[in-house]
């Protein structure tokens, strides 16, 4: 993370009123969270996970068995039971 002076964009009004709590120290200022995007969602890597997830479900219920389905998506038979007991 780079620094950026208070003066390079902070108008002075601003400045002086940060000094009557903040003395020469760093603080970090955090993004607003309006447009955070959650994880995955830029790359596409969560709709694929829930497309997948959705699959999972949707053999189970047409009668593949969690072994099979773990050996098919290359799981643990724990990840299936969570993925298919998983309330949504």
């Amino acid at each position: 993370m780079a620094y950026v002076k208070a003066t390079a964009i902070l108008p002075e009004e601003l400045i002086s009123e940060i000094q009557k709590y903040v003395h020469g120290e760093t603080i970090y200022i955090p993004k607003l969270d309006v447009g955070h995007q959650k994880w995955g969602e830029r790359s596409g890597a969560r709709k694929l996970i829930d497309d997948r997830n959705a699959s999972i479900k949707f053999e189970y219920k047409n009668g593949s068995s969690i072994d099979q389905l773990a050996e098919q998506y290359h799981l643990s038979t724990e990840t299936i039971k969570k993925i298919i007991y998983k309330k949504t």
